[in-house]
């Protein structure tokens, strides 16, 4: 956009770009107003956001996994099992089919254990991740038997 709104105002260029949109749906010809390098760039960067999204409720649902299959018995083990339920829920709530093939488990899965370790000071248990993506997104996953299985 010329006038650079897009740098100044996302939200405002946002807006404008909705309502361009609409017009052009509409039938309206409108093609020289609309930004069609940020528009493609922000439709891109709305969907690996959306992905990012949904990592980071899996990676930190694995990080209390590993602390409740490390410490079950912990006081905070409450709070642990409700942060995973929460995060896994959020995790299935945000999940698209497309993400499948994307999502790297075992990637998510190292990164938990090295916040373990980074916290704990701890060597993590092996590398490879013991869930499947459908049982973390389950809306009945059972998380004592995760936990279990992450300790």
């Amino acid at each position: 956009m010329p006038d650079g709104l897009y740098e100044r105002d996302i939200l405002g260029w946002a807006e404008e770009q909705a309502a361009l949109l609409r017009r052009l749906a509409n039938g309206e010809r409108v093609n020289a107003a609309i930004d069609w390098p940020h528009v493609i760039e922000e439709v891109q960067d709305l969907g690996l956001s959306e992905l990012r999204a949904c990592e980071s409720l899996l990676r930190q649902a694995m990080v209390h996994l590993l602390k409740l299959g490390a410490a079950p018995d912990d006081p905070a083990a409450t709070h642990w099992r409700g942060e995973t339920a929460a995060f896994l829920a959020d995790a299935a709530a945000r999940f698209t089919p497309a993400m499948r093939r994307r999502l790297d488990l075992d990637a998510l899965w190292r990164r938990a254990l090295r916040q373990i370790a980074a916290e704990t000071g701890s060597t993590p248990p092996a590398a490879s991740c013991p869930f499947a993506l459908d049982e973390l997104l389950a809306e009945d996953s059972d998380i004592a038997a995760l936990a279990r299985r992450a300790g």
